[in-house]
C-alpha cells in the first residue's frame, strides 16, 4: 500500500505522519527539540538538531507502519514559518542558531526601517507590517552582528531559508521555498511572487543567497531513497489546505504554540485595514495563487507550556483542563500573554505580558482558567477584524491543533465568539495539508474536489453564554490588553 509522508516541523517539536488515500493517519512519530533563550525576548533553535529530529521521526513512523521507502509515494513538508536559518553552501553547516519567529531582537531594525515610511512601509507589496515576526529583518540582524557574514553571502558562499528550505535542501539538495513561506519573509511581492529588489536593497540582502520561489505542490527533488519531495506549505497555510478551505470566505483556526486564523480570499490579495496580514494561502502547480487574510497570535499553547515548564503548576500540558475546571470562573483575572509583544491586531513589539485583576481570592485554578480564556479572547479579536476586513460574517469556525481536545476551552471559544466551533475527524490538519499538496503533485489524489470528500465533522460546540455575560467578559479583556502597551521603552 502506498502512503504519503508529511513532515510537520513545528516550533516545539517535529512530527512525521503517514497518511492513506482517505486522509487518515496510519502512523505518527514525534520528538521535541530544545528551546534556546539566550536573553529575554530572544528565542533560538539548533538547525542541526531539527534535521536530526526530522530524520528520526521519519524512520520511526515508517517502523510503526511496517513500511519501507518504496511504500512512500511522496513527502510533503510543513513548517514553523519565519524562523530564519543561514548555512554554508559547501558544508551545510549553519553559521548561527535559527532565529525563531517569536524572537524580538530585531525591534531596533524594524523601528529604523519604519523611520522612513512608517510601520506599513512595505505592506502594499508584502501584505505585512514591519514587525520582529518576519524573516527579512532577522537576516539583516545576522549580517549586522556576525563578522564577515554579509561579505560571504555576497560571494555566494551562504544560503538562507526558513525551516522548509533547510529541510528540503537537506533531503534533496534543492534550494527552494514555496510561495506561502516566501510571503512570510517580508521580501516577496505578493503579485509577482518574486523577491522584491527594492526591499532587498533596503535590508542589504543579496539575492544570490535566497531560495528559488516555487509552488506549494510540485516535485522539488528526490531523497537518496528516490522518494519525491513534492509539497511545501507554511504550517498555517497547510492547515487551511488540510481543512479543505478551498472556497472564498472559508476559514480555519489552528491552536498550536501560537494561534492562527486564516480566511481564503480567492484570487486577489485583500489589504487589511484592521491589523491582519495579507498572505498567500497556497499555489497548486501552474495554477494561479489563492490568497488569504491571517490573524496571527504569538502565544496560545505556549502559555500552557509556560505554566508547566516555568511555574510548575502542571506536570503535563493536558493537566491544564482539570486545573481550570477546579474553579467556576476566572476569579476576575485576565492573563494577556504578550511575551513576544502583541501580534494581530495590534502589532506592538513593545508590549509585554500581564496578569491583571489579582486579589487574594485568586488561586492556581483561576490562573489556569485565565490561561485558556486568553486564547479564546485573542481569537475573538482576530475574528472581529476578519469580519471588518472581508465583509464576511463567519457562521462557524473550523478548528484544529493541540488545544481542540480541551473540552472546557472549546466550549468557552464557542461562547465568546457566539458561533459554533467545529473539530474535524482528522485534527492533524497541518500535516494533512502538506500531505495533500505532495499527493496532488504525484497524482496520489486526482484533484482538490476529491480532498473535500475526506473532510468530516468529529464534534461541534454550540454557544451557550448569554449576551450580557459575553460582552462583560470581553470588555474586561480589551481593558486588560491596554495594560500591556509600551512596557519596553
Amino acid at each position: 500500500m502506498k502512503l504519503i509522508a508529511a513532515i510537520d516541523q513545528g516550533t516545539t517539536s517535529t512530527r512525521c505522519i503517514l497518511f492513506d488515500q482517505t486522509g487518515l493517519p496510519i502512523a505518527i512519530a514525534q520528538k521535541e527539540h530544545t528551546q534556546i533563550y539566550p536573553q529575554p525576548g530572544w528565542v533560538e533553535h539548533d538547525p542541526l538538531e531539527i534535521w536530526a529530529r526530522t530524520q528520526g521521526v521519519v524512520a520511526e513512523a515508517m517502523t510503526y507502519a511496517k513500511c519501507n521507502p518504496g511504500n512512500i509515494a511522496a513527502i510533503g513538508i510543513t513548517n514553523q514559518r519565519e524562523t530564519t536559518v543561514i548555512w554554508e553552501k559547501a558544508t551545510g553547516r549553519p553559521i548561527h542558531n535559527a532565529i525563531v519567529w517569536q524572537d524580538t531582537r530585531t525591534a531596533a531594525i524594524c523601528a529604523e526601517l519604519a523611520g522612513k515610511g512608517g510601520q506599513n512601509r512595505y505592506r502594499a507589496k508584502t501584505g505585512l507590517p514591519l514587525a520582529t515576526y518576519f524573516s527579512g529583518p532577522k537576516i539583516k540582524w545576522l549580517f549586522d552582528n556576525l563578522q564577515g557574514v554579509r561579505k560571504r553571502a555576497e560571494k555566494g558562499e551562504l544560503l538562507f531559508g526558513n525551516i522548509d528550505t533547510w529541510l528540503i535542501w537537506n533531503l534533496t539538495g534543492a534550494h527552494v521555498t514555496d510561495v506561502t513561506n516566501a510571503s512570510r519573509t517580508m521580501l516577496m511581492d505578493l503579485i509577482t511572487l518574486d523577491w522584491d529588489e527594492g526591499i532587498l536593497r533596503d535590508m542589504g540582502i543579496p539575492r544570490a543567497m535566497l531560495p528559488k520561489i516555487v509552488s506549494s505542490s510540485e516535485i522539488y527533488g528526490t531523497t537518496r531513497e528516490g522518494i519525491p519531495v513534492a509539497g511545501d506549505l507554511g504550517d498555517q497555510q497547510a492547515a487551511l489546505f488540510g481543512q479543505t478551505c478551498f472556497s472564498t470566505g472559508e476559514a480555519k483556526n489552528t491552536y498550536g504554540t501560537g494561534c492562527f486564523m486564516l480566511m481564503n480570499t480567492g484570487g486577489m490579495p485583500v489589504e487589511s485595514k484592521n491589523g491582519l496580514l495579507t498572505t498567500v494561502g497556497y499555489k497548486i502547480g501552474d495554477q494561479k495563487p489563492v490568497y488569504a487574510l491571517e490573524g496571527s497570535v504569538a502565544i496560545t499553547g505556549a502559555l500552557v507550556q509556560w505554566l508547566r515548564d516555568n511555574l510548575g503548576l502542571i506536570e503535563k500540558s493536558s493537566d491544564v483542563e482539570a486545573l481550570a475546571q477546579s474553579v467556576d470562573d476566572n476569579g476576575g483575572i485576565y492573563f494577556v500573554p504578550a511575551f513576544s509583544g502583541l501580534f494581530a491586531p495590534y502589532w506592538k513589539d513593545s508590549a509585554r505580558g500581564v496578569i491583571v485583576g489579582m486579589t487574594r481570592f485568586v488561586n492556581k485554578g483561576h490562573i489556569a482558567r485565565a490561561t485558556l480564556e486568553a486564547t479564546a479572547f485573542q481569537t475573538r479579536e482576530v475574528f472581529d477584524a476578519m469580519k471588518a476586513d472581508s465583509g464576511v460574517t463567519l457562521s462557524s469556525l473550523k478548528a484544529d491543533g493541540g488545544m481542540v481536545h480541551n473540552e472546557l476551552f472549546m466550549q468557552f471559544q464557542a461562547d465568546i465568539l457566539n458561533v459554533p466551533v467545529i473539530r474535524p475527524k482528522v485534527s492533524e490538519t497541518t500535516a494533512l495539508g502538506a500531505a495533500y499538496a505532495a499527493g496532488l503533485a504525484v497524482g496520489y489524489w486526482p484533484d482538490i474536489e476529491g480532498l473535500r470528500q475526506n473532510w468530516s465533522v468529529d464534534r461541534t460546540w454550540q454557544p451557550e453564554m448569554d449576551d450580557v455575560k459575553r460582552d462583560m467578559l470581553y470588555r474586561g479583556w480589551k481593558k486588560a490588553v491596554t495594560r500591556t502597551f509600551d512596557w519596553v521603552e
